[in-house]
């Protein structure tokens, strides 16, 4: 039978339509593999069932895919969390059934493809916590059936937010945390009447917050944290009924905390902390029945804490820090009621400005595992009312103004983890009850007045891991029971009184990084179990009494970074400390450590500070320490090191300090420490250095002290050095310069001190000198062969405070202006040729400042009217008194001394050879050294085995004019008879002093030798 027409084209329609859905489902599967393709990697092989053969409609069956209820098309795509990679497929835009699309937690990288805004059947679209990069494309706006997007925590996610977001009618969660989105938050945002969660946090969107947010109805989550939004809270946020969590903390935003906020009556966590919020917290919080978070922290709020916000029923976490607020902290802060029961977990109040005792009434917070009252000013003692508190787990009361004792009820806390008390004005002992803490972890009684011993029982605190005591007044020995505590991280008794030997039991603390027991009065030896600490990062034990070496087993302690031992008597090798690679500054000051420097130490590539002052050390400087690149400072002074200066530490161009004095260093001084960028400091002094200053170390731009006196340096002064602004000190004394002053020593502005004393410097004081207004410390330009005026213009130097010009050849008037110095605390013109009268303003200085200037008169000196007339035999006489009287004063020092060494040998023969004459003998010979080189046997030119007998032996067997060191200073400028003469007086010295006292004269012939040398001396002046 034929069919009727009218029902023919409903069928043909009907037909078409099952054709066009098979088609397309055909096309999806095409489409699923073309998507796979795109992906470039499948590490867990979601992807791996995915291939043609499953048929027409078998890519319903395919991992992550949902098709609808005929089977025909694609509505659901989940492939999150299967580790792809490559980029977002264009191709998934194709799928045109697609109603949710999951791509999140993956390693996605690229765009957001724009063709997925074609996606008009799509609700759902997580592409979150990916690598995406680029803007979030405006098409997005057109999913007008959209219900989540989620987009955040893609940190390559840039540009603002498009405004066409604002027409997803259907919207309920907007999630774009964690990017990098800039721009002010679209207004457009307050259309989506549908949402309830807008997260925008953790981007660096700017701008205000929209008043129109506040239209956003049914919205539960609105979190805007971490950017950098401005403006204030706007007051109408408070109409969102709703809100169960507002988050703004971390922005820019400023005035009061509306009060409207107290209308949130759903509202269960609070957070506006850290932004620059001012005025006082509002009581109206106080309404807020529901909430379990409040933090207002790091903003400037003032005023006092209303009581109220502790009593709120669901209240846990109440955060406060880092704020103005000022009073007391209240009483009643958890109700006044025995009868009140407190949901208050944790309060933090520190960093304000409470003042007053800490409350009684605290004890009511019975819920509380968190109290922290730090930083603020509260006074008086810690109430024993808190050791009801069972519950608590960490009590900050640090950095206040608490007194007396410890409340033993403290020690009922058994749950505490961390006790910070530092920084009050605690006293008292540390009870024994301390060991019932048997949780704890931290212990921090740092800087205060606890005395007394360290109780044994704190070995059984078995889960400490941090003990800090510094700074207090503990004394005692430390307990030997510490060596139970297997968990020890760190601890540091530094700055107290404890004394006796460091107890071996300490070793067994093998979790041990950082072990400072400086400051104290420890004695005995490094114990040998130190070598069990394998984990020991820091290893500080200096300024204590400590002997004996470092044992041998630390050479295993292979994680060591710092080190510092210094001010002890520990002595041996440095080497069992050099085990490691890993230093980052090493310090074994004055110790009596010998042998050499350990050229291990280079191995630390990273080590920036090496101290060893004031040992034993002998031999060279190790070559290796110019592999550290890092070294920034290096201090071997007062040594016995031998040899030059290495040159592979020109490799160390982050050198900023080297101090290499009183050792016995040879050579030149290197030219290539001019390469060192960095050099602040460079002390070569009491060294046996020679020959010229290197002009490169004026590259040396931030240099700030050159000490290269007291060695054999010679040449002149180099000009280059007046380009070394920066520089502090320059003292180049006691060396074999010649030459002028340059003139560009001027230009030295920052100068504190210039030490250019005796060397053989010749020529005018440069005027410009008088220019260095920072000089202060000391200008020295003794003994040297200087001539010509004084410059008036020294007189401008106002802050020095000691000037030493003596023992020159300067001649003319005294400038009156250098009366004017009102800093001047030392002036020495003595032993020049200066002449004319003293004007009374210089009456303040003792006449030593003045002597030996043969034409100088007035006040403190002589008067001028009390010259004779026979000024021609008093100046002949004074000429010959000069040029004599040094010696002969000297001679007959000499004369007197030994007449007393004959009276009291007369007993035992004078003329004999015993031994205790041959001693006095000896003690002859030091003193003649005394009066000739101006030095004592303790000067510290002489270290190590270079004692006074040694030097004088040294200086006589050089060439000149490296013997003249020899002579005082003070006797310069010698003639050449002068010189002989004091030159025959040490050979004698020499001989008095020899090391067999069968080989030393007897003192008559002293006697006679010395009398030879008078008498020939004498008939030479006759003769001029």
């Amino acid at each position: 039978m034929a069919i009727a027409r009218p029902f023919l084209a409903p069928l043909m329609i009907v037909a078409l339509v099952l054709l066009s859905w098979m088609a397309a489902a055909a096309d999806d599967g095409d489409v699923l593999l073309l998507v796979k393709s795109t992906f470039g990697d499948d590490p867990q092989g979601v992807l791996a069932g995915w291939n043609a053969s499953a048929g027409a409609s078998g890519f319903c069956s395919w991992a992550g895919v949902a098709c609808d209820e005929a089977g025909l098309r694609v509505v659901g795509l989940n492939l999150s969390g299967a580790g792809l990679a490559g980029t977002v497929p264009r191709a998934v835009a194709r799928l045109d059934a697609l109603e949710a699309i999951d791509l999140s937690s993956n390693a996605l990288t690229g765009s957001v493809p724009a063709a997925l805004g074609g996606l008009a059947n799509l609700q759902v679209m997580l592409l979150y916590s990916n690598q995406l990069t680029g803007e979030i494309p405006a098409s997005l706006g057109a999913l007008s059936a959209l219900q989540v997007l989620r987009l955040g925590d893609n940190p390559g996610l840039s540009g603002s937010i498009p405004d066409a977001l604002g027409r997803l009618g259907n919207l309920t969660v907007l999630g774009l945390a964690s990017c990098n989105l800039t721009g002010p938050i679209p207004a457009s945002l307050g259309q989506l009447g549908e949402l309830t969660a807008l997260n925008l946090q953790q981007n660096a969107l700017s701008g205000p917050i929209p008043r129109g947010l506040a239209g956003l109805a049914s919205l539960q989550v609105l979190s805007l944290a971490g950017n950098q939004l401005t403006g204030a809270i706007p007051p109408e946020l408070g109409r969102l009924a709703g809100l169960q969590k507002l988050n703004l903390g971390n922005n820019s935003l400023v005035g009061a905390i509306p009060p409207q906020l107290g209308a949130l009556g759903e509202l269960q966590y609070l957070n506006l902390m850290n932004n620059s919020l001012t005025g006082r917290v509002p009581r109206t919080l106080a309404a807020l029945s529901r909430v379990r978070t409040i933090d207002l922290s790091g903003n400037m709020l003032s005023g006092a804490l209303p009581a109220e916000l502790g009593r709120l029923p669901e209240l846990t976490f109440l955060v406060l820090s880092d704020n103005q607020l000022t009073g007391s902290v209240p009483g009643d802060l958890c109700g006044g009621d025995e009868a009140e029961s407190s949901s208050l977990e944790h309060l933090m109040l520190s960093t304000n400005n409470f003042t007053g005792e800490i409350p009684e009434g605290l004890w009511r917070c019975r819920a509380l595992t968190q109290l922290d009252l730090a930083n603020n000013s509260l006074s008086g003692g810690i109430p024993a009312s808190l050791g009801e508190l069972g519950n608590l787990t960490d009590l900050l009361l640090n950095n206040n103004s608490l007194s007396g004792e410890l409340p033993r009820e403290l020690f009922n806390l058994t749950e505490l983890q961390t006790l910070a008390l530092y920084h009050n004005e605690l006293s008292g002992r540390l009870p024994d009850a301390i060991g019932r803490l048997v949780n704890l972890e931290v212990l921090y009684l740092y800087e205060n007045q606890f005395a007394g011993e360290i109780p044994e029982s704190i070995g059984d605190c078995a889960s400490l891991q941090l003990i800090d005591f510094f700074g207090n007044r503990f004394n005692g020995s430390i307990p030997a029971s510490m060596g139970n505590l297997s968990q020890l991280i760190f601890l540091d008794f530094r700055q107290n009184e404890l004394s006796g030997v460091i107890p071996p039991e300490l070793g067994e603390c093998q979790q041990l990084e950082i072990l400072d027991l400086a400051d104290n009065a420890l004695s005995g030896s490094i114990p040998e179990t130190f070598g069990k600490l394998r984990s020991l990062e820091q290893f500080m034990l200096y300024n204590n009494s400590l002997s004996g070496a470092i044992p041998d087993g630390m050479f295993e302690c292979r994680n060591i970074t710092r080190v510092n031992i210094a001010h002890n008597r520990l002595s041996g090798s440095l080497l069992p400390l050099c085990g490691t690679a890993m230093l980052l500054s090493f310090d074994a000051t004055n110790n009596s450590f010998d042998g050499g420097i350990p050229a291990q130490l280079g191995r630390s590539s990273s080590l920036q500070r090496v101290r060893l002052g004031f040992n034993m050390l002998s031999g060279p400087i190790p070559p290796s320490l110019g592999g550290i690149a890092a070294l920034t400072l290096l201090d071997v002074s007062s040594n016995a090191l031998t040899g030059g200066i290495p040159a592979t530490l020109a490799q160390c161009k982050q050198l900023s300090l080297i101090v290499l004095s009183h050792n016995r260093l040879s050579g030149a001084v290197p030219d290539w420490l001019g390469s060192l960028p960095q050099l602040g400091e460079l002390t070569l002094s009491n060294n046996e250095f020679a020959g010229a200053i290197p002009v490169q170390l004026s590259n040396c731009s931030k240099l700030l002290k050159l000490s290269l006196d007291n060695n054999q340096i010679n040449g002149t002064v180099p000009p280059e050095l007046g380009s070394l602004v920066s520089l502090n000190v320059l003292n180049l004394a006691h060396n074999q310069l010649s030459g002028l002053i340059p003139t560009a020593i001027a230009k030295l502005s920052s100068l504190y001190e210039l030490n250019l004393s005796q060397n053989y410097l010749s020529g005018p004081i440069p005027p410009d000198i008088g220019k260095l207004q920072e000089l202060q410390s000391l200008l020295d330009l003794s003994s040297n062969n200087l001539s010509g005026h004084i410059p008036a213009l020294l007189g401008s130097l106002s802050k020095l405070e000691d000037l030493n010009l003596s023992h020159n050849a300067l001649v003319g008037a005294v400038p009156s202006q250098l009366a004017g110095m009102s800093s001047l605390v030392q002036l020495d013109l003595s032993s020049n040729q200066l002449e004319g009268k003293l004007g009374t303003e210089f009456g303040r200085w003792p006449q030593a400042a003045f002597d030996d200037n043969a034409g100088l008169c007035g006040s403190p000196l002589r008067g001028c009217g009390s010259r004779n007339s026979h000024s021609a035999l008093h100046a002949a006489t004074i000429a010959l008194v000069s040029a004599a009287a040094t010696l002969l004063i000297v001679l007959l020092i000499i004369m007197l001394t030994l007449m007393a060494v004959r009276r009291r040998a007369r007993g035992e023969c004078a003329y004999s050879l015993k031994a205790t004459e041959r001693s006095d003998v000896y003690s002859m010979g030091i003193v003649l050294m005394e009066l000739v080189t101006g030095l004592l046997p303790t000067d510290k030119t002489f270290v190590g085995d270079m004692d006074m007998v040694r030097w004088v032996q040294s200086r006589m067997d050089a060439p000149l004019p490296a013997r003249e060191q020899v002579f005082d200073p003070a006797l310069k400028p010698l003639a050449p008879r002068e010189e002989s003469s004091m030159t025959e007086v040490l050979e004698v010295a020499l001989r008095c002093t020899r090391a067999a006292p069968g080989e030393r004269p007897t003192a008559r012939q002293v006697s006679d030798l010395l009398l030879h040398v008078s008498l020939d001396y004498y008939r030479a002046c006759e003769k001029r």
